[in-house]
């Protein structure tokens, strides 16, 4: 490999890297990347003020667990709830956990 492309390939990695933002400070990193979506069953709400907040896959250190997901009450009338996801960050993956908008 020529210096020519030893610096493509340099520059193109670079790229790359930069494609995937740093983790925010604490953020936990898995390199393992987390599963598949598992698709729930949604029941009737317990009352019209309840959203349903779906399930997500926990880190638990050596492994992902399913944590199903549940009715919750919204915190006010407009409450829109924004969920959690798994994000790719350059080593790995991180949990940005949701929240009421």
């Amino acid at each position: 490999m020529n210096a020519m492309s030893r610096l493509a390939l340099g520059a193109s990695l670079l790229v790359l890297a930069a494609c995937y933002p740093a983790p925010p400070p604490g953020a936990v990193v898995v390199v393992a990347r987390p599963p598949a979506y598992r698709a729930e069953v949604v029941g009737v709400a317990p009352g019209p003020a309840f959203f349903w907040v779906g399930g997500y896959w926990e880190w638990g250190g050596a492994e992902y667990a399913w944590v199903p997901g549940r009715w919750v009450a919204r915190p006010w009338a407009r409450a829109v709830w924004v969920p959690g996801r798994w994000r790719g960050a350059r080593r790995g993956w991180y949990w940005a956990p949701g929240h009421w908008r």
